[in-house]
């Protein structure tokens, strides 16, 4: 049984998108189970309905209108580098209306629904393959993974959103009595739980460099300070993860192909940027396609 694993990222979903586009139109690796975190699962449904140019239009397409119902921040150019300031007025309008949150995310679950039809969905929960997604339960502070054989399509869609509900900036959701945020906050990498389900080999792709490559500028506002530490606290786990993923292969004789990005593609990915991400999908597909032909060299006739 193989299991393609996609973690978070963001923006960097889009060097995900073209790694799994090389494995599956050219290595011709065909899955049973597709798992993913946060931008992993925006891309995880297309990916096992095969529709790669579609999702890849989307996620080369999309910007933070998309996204955001209200965004609590703008981003800031100096010297080249890209920053995240405090939009001061979406904030107090997003605390005037009692919100938890600095802002909201309502316009990504409209972008989720106007991507993934009805009939797409019923295709993939009448097929054989699995598609699962990480989800965070901050009332029971437990890791929560939902399958799409278990929900209705609007239930499948809201856990898709939820997942990639970064708080405190984007919306903090209440179902089911609990309340429940990004899947990364629990696991970034969902290796063990694709093993447990009986994956024998895991095809993981990680939206982190292998080794750290990254001394972060100092923080310019409480925004920017935030974002650092919650992307030191998400790498922490997604290390963890993937620990914890190799001791459960080896124990399960189960076999995991890693596939880093080369490089520091972001240092925030809550910025999308239409170029950039473009040009990261072609970097994934060509970085896949370079690390395989180091793995299988072509034999000369």
């Amino acid at each position: 049984m193989r299991a393609m694993v996609i973690s978070g990222g963001g923006s960097k979903g889009a060097f995900a998108g073209g790694v799994a586009q090389y494995l599956m139109q050219e290595q011709k690796h065909n899955y049973d189970l597709f798992m993913g975190t946060s931008t992993g699962s925006l891309l995880i449904s297309h990916l096992a309905l095969q529709k790669i140019e579609k999702i890849k239009e989307v996620y080369t397409n999309v910007n933070q209108d998309n996204i955001f119902s209200n965004c609590p921040f703008v981003v800031k150019k100096k010297y080249g580098i890209e920053n995240i300031g405090i939009d001061h007025i979406n904030v107090m309008k997003n605390f005037f209306k009692g919100s938890k949150t600095f802002g909201e995310s309502h316009n990504l679950l409209t972008l989720i629904k106007n991507t993934l039809t009805v009939e797409e969905f019923e295709e993939l929960q009448n097929g054989p393959k699995d598609i699962v997604i990480t989800v965070s339960n901050l009332s029971l502070n437990q890791v929560e993974y939902k399958s799409i054989m278990d929900f209705t399509y609007d239930e499948f869609c809201e856990w898709i959103w939820i997942s990639c509900n970064y708080t405190p900036f984007m919306t903090l959701v209440k179902k089911n009595g609990c309340e429940y945020a990004d899947g990364g906050l629990g696991s970034m990498v969902p290796i063990e739980e694709a093993i447990k389900r009986g994956a024998t080999v895991v095809d993981a792709i990680i939206l982190q460099t292998e080794i750290t490559h990254l001394n972060r500028m100092p923080s310019k506002n409480v925004f920017s300070l935030l974002t650092s530490m919650f992307a030191f606290m998400l790498d922490r786990i997604e290390h963890q993860n993937i620990r914890i993923g190799k001791y459960v292969a080896k124990h399960n004789d189960a076999i995991i192909n890693f596939y880093y990005t080369p490089t520091v593609l972001t240092t925030n990915s809550l910025i999308f940027n239409k170029e950039r991400m473009t040009a990261w999908w072609e970097s994934g597909y060509n970085f896949a396609k370079h690390k395989n032909l180091e793995l299988n060299p072509i034999e000369p006739q």
